[in-house]
């Protein structure tokens, strides 16, 4: 039998990145969702391109070999396809041979829950003498490590069967980053995408059975410092130019960046974190200096066309204690440095309220207004009142407050 995904997530980030670099790979991608009319497109269409956009021209990668199928009507057909020795057949290898089968998702971190369930079935059922890989491509540190705890649930995996878990999957967790832009209206499954990409996984877990072959991966040993740097720069400064734009009335990221003010805010925001990872990680300045020259560049490029709603949606999620700005200006308050920056772009963050078709924006509308600023402090940034960074983010809960209607 051929190489096989089972990829969940049938959206434009597991089209156009997961699955376009399992197909290279030369894996069959299995593509996995609950969307009715995503999962009938996919079944429907043989093909669809993923185009690559940079300053250097386009690059487009006609996808194949894939089907897809409705977790929320055909389960037991996923968990065959993750499970079933016919369709997950290897052939007769030495027991250092790397892991062919796997699982990967991209499905958004608060989804992980819901998915949990058919995978803790499958994997349970697996027979298979390798186990599988376990690997949640999302924006948020540990994503994997989450997703295997909803697994190894008492109401998802027997208890009796958790000793011996390891022997049917092991989980990685990974850093991903690359930007997806909006899609044009009549793009149907094709995807546009930039051309910069990194996908870094923990090769740990692993162990004497090795890891799967997939060129695209960059597999570590210390996954750590890879993902808050790319958290702490990458999704710290694109949301930063998001919320700032937003609120000076700019369409797209690269027209916020495209000014001074703006672009100047977003850099110090960075020099904030990059403080951080040069400290934490033993990254050097110059080093850093130059990644972040590096994404500004990139979160830059006019052709990508990023409006502003979009990158800066959930921002209940992007406001939370481990994320993007609450996770490095705790960490910056705990030691005593500087979190001015960030806290501007935490307040931008606040006033990102009732954006049309983000409900989580409508939602923190709502906290704002029934509660009050400490409560909301709590709930939304996850600190507790003690906390070095608690005292300097009250203030700007109340000024928000007062200008939310």
């Amino acid at each position: 039998m051929g190489l096989k995904a089972v990829h969940f997530g049938g959206g434009n980030i597991g089209r156009g990145f997961v699955a376009e670099k399992l197909h290279l790979a030369g894996y069959e991608v299995v593509f996995v969702d609950v969307m009715d009319s995503i999962i009938d497109q996919l079944q429907k269409t043989k093909e669809y391109t993923v185009t690559e956009i940079g300053a250097e021209g386009e690059k487009v990668n006609t996808i194949t070999n894939y089907r897809a199928i409705n977790s929320k009507t055909h389960e037991e057909d996923v968990i065959k396809e993750i499970a079933s020795a016919d369709l997950f057949k290897l052939e007769p290898q030495p027991l250092t041979a790397r892991l062919r089968e796997q699982v990967t998702c991209a499905v958004g971190p608060n989804v992980l829950k819901f998915i949990a369930p058919v995978i803790g079935k499958a994997i349970d059922k697996r027979t298979e003498p390798k186990p599988i890989a376990v690997i949640a491509c999302e924006n948020a540190i540990g994503a994997t490590d989450t997703l295997a705890g909803f697994i190894k649930d008492s109401k998802n995996t027997p208890q009796d069967r958790l000793s011996s878990i390891n022997d049917r999957a092991r989980f990685a967790n990974s850093a991903i980053d690359r930007i997806v832009p909006g899609q044009k209206p009549d793009a149907g499954l094709n995807v546009e995408i930039e051309s910069f990409y990194e996908w870094v996984v923990d090769k740990t877990p692993f162990a004497e059975h090795g890891h799967p072959d997939v060129s695209a991966i960059k597999w570590v040993d210390d996954l750590n410092p890879y993902i808050e740097r790319k958290l702490f720069t990458v999704n710290t400064g694109h949301a930063a130019a998001a919320y700032y734009g937003y609120a000076r009335g700019k369409k797209t990221v690269d027209e916020a960046l495209s000014d001074s003010d703006i672009n100047k805010l977003v850099h110090d925001c960075l020099g904030e974190t990059s403080n951080l990872i040069v400290k934490k990680h033993g990254i050097s300045t110059d080093e850093q200096k130059a990644y972040v020259e590096k994404i500004i560049k990139r979160i830059s490029n006019p052709y990508l066309k990023d409006v502003v709603e979009r990158v800066g949606r959930a921002p209940l999620r992007k406001l939370s204690r481990k994320e993007r700005f609450v996770g490095p200006a705790s960490q910056l308050a705990e030691s005593g440095d500087k979190v001015d920056a960030l806290l501007g772009a935490i307040e931008q963050a606040f006033g990102f309220v009732d954006v049309e078709g983000d409900e989580e924006s409508a939602e923190l509308s709502k906290i704002l207004k029934s509660n009050g600023a400490k409560d909301v402090v709590g709930k939304v940034c996850g600190l507790e009142e003690s906390h070095p960074l608690f005292d300097k983010i009250l203030p700007i809960v109340e000024k928000v407050q007062k200008s939310v209607k």
